[in-house]
């Protein structure tokens, strides 16, 4: 009789994984990869979605980069293009369907010109949490245009990198062409004697790496993100040998002089204003 009057027990709603994505809607409470701490989830959008007893940076999305980033009401996106399904591979209209509908854009990329502090820009996003941020035909040709509308308009070009899933496999070679495509517009940019500022986000891996990411005339990073082509796993199985602690993240990449600087979160839009400024 007496567990009757025994009270409820209380829990805490905490979803381990969701550090690995960018948005909190539906749970009060995050645990961070970084530390363990359980943080609120109001606290981490105050926060810029940072761990206040770490310092981990949680992935944001492309909508939450550009409020930290850009001058209010700055940002004109291009026109949105439409990925088309050149394999028939099964199941891939109805994923990209379902990434449309999750995060509110057109693809992986979001592209646009934009002002950071008053500076103007071509300013391309890839959003993780659309397929992994993983490039195929339209984020090829997104940022194909992006580079060459900064061309012909003489303006520096800033793209913030997150594509954990490289090319995107569902479009075989075709994906695989945008790395090519995308590294020679990058090059008649710099031909024509304009600024590349290439920032590393976690994580920048796989094709979108080997292509326009690490193509960058000042390459930024933030910090504990994951940079590379293979991740450290398969690296590992490959060599058989046994990889040094941190290889592959941004403080490792910036030792072995892969990167020009780790810039944490808040200060990266001032960061990126004050090189705009010194090379105009």
């Amino acid at each position: 009789m007496l567990n009757v009057f025994k009270g409820k027990p209380k829990y805490m709603t905490v979803k381990p994984e969701i550090g690995k994505q960018k948005e909190f809607p539906e749970n009060l409470w995050t645990r961070c990869d970084g530390c363990g701490k359980v943080i609120y989830n109001k606290e981490l959008d105050k926060s810029g979605y940072l761990c206040p007893e770490c310092g981990y940076h949680f992935r944001v999305g492309s909508a939450q980069r550009l409020a930290m980033l850009v001058d209010k009401g700055s940002f004109v996106p291009f026109s949105p293009l439409v990925a088309s399904n050149p394999l028939d591979f099964p199941g891939y209209e109805d994923k990209v369907i379902k990434a449309k509908e999750k995060t509110g854009l057109d693809d992986a990329a979001l592209v646009g010109k934009a002002a950071i502090d008053g500076r103007e820009c071509i300013l391309a996003i890839l959003d993780f949490s659309f397929m992994g941020g993983s490039m195929g035909s339209v984020v090829g040709e997104q940022l194909t245009r992006a580079f060459e509308r900064a061309t012909a308009e003489r303006l520096p070009v800033v793209v913030f990198s997150g594509g954990g899933g490289g090319a995107r496999m569902q479009e075989g070679i075709f994906s695989l062409m945008q790395m090519a495509k995308t590294a020679q517009a990058v090059g008649k940019h710099s031909r024509a004697g304009l600024l590349f500022i290439s920032v590393l986000t976690h994580p920048t891996m796989g094709g979108v790496y080997a292509s326009f990411a690490s193509l960058g005339d000042i390459i930024l990073a933030e910090p504990g993100a994951l940079i590379g082509f293979a991740g450290p796993r398969i690296v590992e199985e490959t060599t058989r040998q046994k990889l040094p602690s941190g290889f592959q993240t941004a403080e490792y990449a910036l030792e072995h002089g892969m990167l020009d600087a780790i810039v944490p979160r808040p200060q990266m839009a001032q960061y990126v204003s004050r090189l705009l400024a010194w090379h105009r």
